[in-house]
């Protein structure tokens, strides 16, 4: 765990520069999205993903934020993926500023039966739902076993979320709990805990929350590159054709 949590971290600094992530699909998968992150008044004692370790949530391997929602756009596309007790096929959903605008996958002839089939299952009856998390997966142990037998389909959801990067459709991971402060294992106070939707909480709660939380992980073999846009235009690669590369952080590729 401690070796993860060092690995982690090399990846939320690289982060905690950035206003905002770009997620690129490879070969045939479409997935290109931008998630907006939140401004951090002060980066010496704040940050935006938290570093989570098995004390939290087993198995290890995740950094994960509640993204701003305005700015959040673009589309996320996964060839096969299991939501519950459904496989879905090449599911494709757009969002703009943060919530769902338009879904569609390919199970059925009738588009019309693929659409109720995901308002159903990932939207839980909801016309949209915010982007609520956004995370990058660090478990390549899992992702290479699932890999070697041939067994994604069943991995259940909290190993295969920590194969590749995820997103979540619904509530923040800090549903209910926003005004909870906590601490990354650097001492750094996570402040990413709200989104535009979880914030009406204070003054309409009604509004504030879907009661749903459902993740989608592009695997790492659909992944192309995982990059952050900084305010001084730079950009600096996490994950590139599928691999981690920041300096330190590749062992992540073993």
């Amino acid at each position: 765990s401690d070796l993860f949590t060092r690995l982690q971290q090399i990846i939320i600094d690289t982060l905690d520069k950035a206003h905002s992530v770009r997620v690129i699909g490879k070969g045939n998968n479409k997935t290109d999205i931008k998630v907006s992150l939140h401004q951090l008044k002060n980066p010496q004692k704040e940050s935006n993903f938290e570093n989570c370790t098995a004390d939290v949530n087993i198995p290890v391997g995740e950094v994960f934020t509640s993204p701003v929602l305005k700015g959040t756009t673009g589309i996320i596309n996964v060839s096969k993926v299991y939501i519950g007790d459904h496989q879905f096929k090449d599911l494709e959903l757009e969002f703009k500023d943060g919530m769902v605008l338009s879904y569609n996958c390919k199970n059925f002839d009738k588009e019309e039966e693929n659409k109720e089939l995901i308002k159903e299952v990932i939207l839980k009856k909801h016309d949209t739902l915010p982007m609520g998390e956004f995370a990058i997966g660090t478990n390549v142990i899992a992702y290479n076993v699932a890999k070697k037998y041939d067994i994604f389909e069943k991995m259940p959801i909290l190993i295969a979320e920590k194969m590749g990067p995820h997103f979540a459709f619904g509530d923040t991971c800090y549903s209910h709990d926003e005004e909870n402060v906590s601490y990354n294992p650097d001492g750094k106070a996570i402040i990413a805990r709200d989104n535009e939707c979880s914030i009406k909480r204070k003054t309409d709660i009604k509004s504030a929350y879907f009661n749903c939380h459902t993740d989608i992980t592009i695997p790492l073999v659909e992944l192309g590159d995982i990059y952050t846009n900084e305010p001084d235009g730079t950009n600096t690669y996490i994950i590139k054709d599928g691999r981690f590369v920041l300096e330190g952080s590749e062992i992540l590729n073993e």
